[in-house]
């Protein structure tokens, strides 16, 4: 979803079908010392890494320290659920990580992978992405919204749900820059789950009603920081401007 907004901004875009990022001799192949590589490829199933967290970490870090090495310069885009959510205001890049799910530790370590394989390295930080190109929770609300009258959806987990087609270009400026280190880079303003879906079905002009419920009454397999919103980063538009992108463009 990521990979396909970048995409347009690159000299070159392979995708997974062209190159595994697990393939060690493949990526070095692939990717020269002179490149400045933005690494999107990720194991992205957050509740399917707590049954398969050694294939998580194939993807999210031994992937990333392979084209780490590889590159001239390398950006990781990692993720808000590095932290355990016990924070209270924007999280900002010093800020210490604790991850509460597999999927999270896999992201902290591909973090980390990156940054020990080049000292040329961008950690950028992201959080709660939607886009045109992939299953995200826009299209899923939608989906539902045409099927039941009524959704539940919860509200005591807060973030800030981000564009890709916003995040994409950001990303592209940074990696052009020597700014290496820790980024968070992520939609302006914050939001509940639940408030995120009734914006949807609000500007979409669904007539299905969504009601708050807690994350104990709508468990899922992976734990869910209860507050995840990234501070200190470059202003990108706010989750609704973002929203009201992907609606536009939405197929």
């Amino acid at each position: 979803m990521l990979g396909q907004d970048v995409a347009p901004h690159a000299d070159v875009a392979l995708t997974r079908a062209q190159l595994d990022v697990t393939d060690r001799d493949a990526v070095r192949e692939a990717i020269s010392e002179s490149d400045v590589v933005i690494n999107c490829a990720a194991w992205t199933d957050v509740d399917g890494a707590e049954e398969h967290e050694n294939d998580a970490l194939r993807v999210n870090s031994e992937g990333a320290r392979n084209v780490a090495e590889a590159a001239g310069a390398v950006l990781y885009v990692s993720s808000d659920y590095v932290f355990d959510g016990t924070k209270r205001e924007p999280y900002v890049a010093s800020d210490p990580v604790n991850p509460i799910s597999a999927y999270g530790r896999t992201k902290l370590a591909g973090e980390r992978a990156t940054a020990e394989a080049n000292p040329r390295h961008f950690i950028a930080r992201s959080s709660w992405l939607f886009g045109a190109g992939g299953s995200n929770f826009v299209k899923t609300i939608l989906r539902l919204a045409g099927e039941q009258d009524t959704l539940r959806v919860v509200d005591d987990q807060v973030g800030s749900p981000t564009f890709t087609g916003h995040l994409a270009p950001a990303l592209v400026a940074l990696a052009r820059t020597e700014d290496y280190g820790i980024h968070h880079v992520s939609a302006a303003g914050s939001c509940s789950w639940f408030e995120f879906a009734r914006e949807i079905l609000e500007r979409s002009g669904s007539d299905a009603r969504v009601e708050p419920c807690t994350t104990e009454e709508f468990p899922r397999p992976a734990k869910r920081p209860a507050y995840s919103v990234l501070g200190g980063g470059p202003g990108l538009p706010s989750w609704r401007d973002g929203l009201d992108a992907y609606l536009g463009v939405r197929v």
